[in-house]
């Protein structure tokens, strides 16, 4: 009896010590996946923009945050959105809050979202922005990012670029003059102002990065 109660007790501790670890090991992977969530400092990067020049967050001295949109060429969400986000970058540019986008495709996967196409959509659409290439794809799973187009609204602040908002631009990508509520706009204007941001999350509504 005493021998099967040993037993007993030593499956029940092999059975925790695994559960333990795949736990572990799941909220390890967890972390990873999640990239930056609201309140964290964002790391710089250095990529490369459509005009053949790095990039870097670290180039805006007089900047007071950055939007940094993960979008892309080819997915129709993201279409729908290059005007508002040329818009935003009008706006906001000259305030102290400039747009960042960021393809993050791999071009072997969507050829049209190639460094060759990227520029030619940049000069197609007019873009006022740097657009971004995420070679390697290193740059949006930190972030976080899984849709295009997905907003990370940065504040420059002592210690970093700390996110203040992730998600949507707004809540109708199918037609602009229907908004009801413009989060990324409102978003800004509240950081600016030193105003709480509400909502600081939204769901971003795109395409799934490939």
């Amino acid at each position: 009896m005493k021998k099967t109660k040993i037993l007993g007790w030593s499956a029940l501790l092999l059975i925790f010590v695994a559960a333990f670890a795949m736990g572990f090991t799941a909220a390890t992977e967890h972390n990873l996946e999640d990239g930056y969530e609201v309140g964290d400092v964002a790391a710089d990067f250095s990529l490369k923009n459509v005009d053949g020049t790095m990039v870097s967050l670290s180039d805006f001295d007089s900047a007071k945050g950055f939007l940094v949109i993960f979008t892309c060429n080819t997915c129709p969400y993201a279409q729908a959105y290059e005007d508002r986000i040329i818009a935003l970058d009008a706006n906001y540019k000259q305030q102290g809050v400039p747009v960042i986008a960021i393809n993050p495709n791999d071009p072997s996967a969507k050829p049209g979202d190639s460094f060759a196409k990227m520029k030619e959509r940049a000069i197609n659409k007019g873009f006022s922005f740097p657009y971004l290439i995420d070679e390697g794809q290193n740059i949006y799973p930190q972030y976080g990012a899984t849709r295009t187009p997905q907003v990370f609204l940065l504040e420059k602040t002592a210690k970093g670029n700390v996110v203040k908002y992730i998600g949507a631009i707004d809540d109708n990508y199918q037609d602009a003059s229907q908004v009801d509520e413009k989060f990324v706009e409102n978003a800004v204007d509240a950081m600016l102002a030193g105003n709480e941001i509400n909502p600081k999350t939204t769901k971003a509504i795109g395409c799934g990065i490939k």
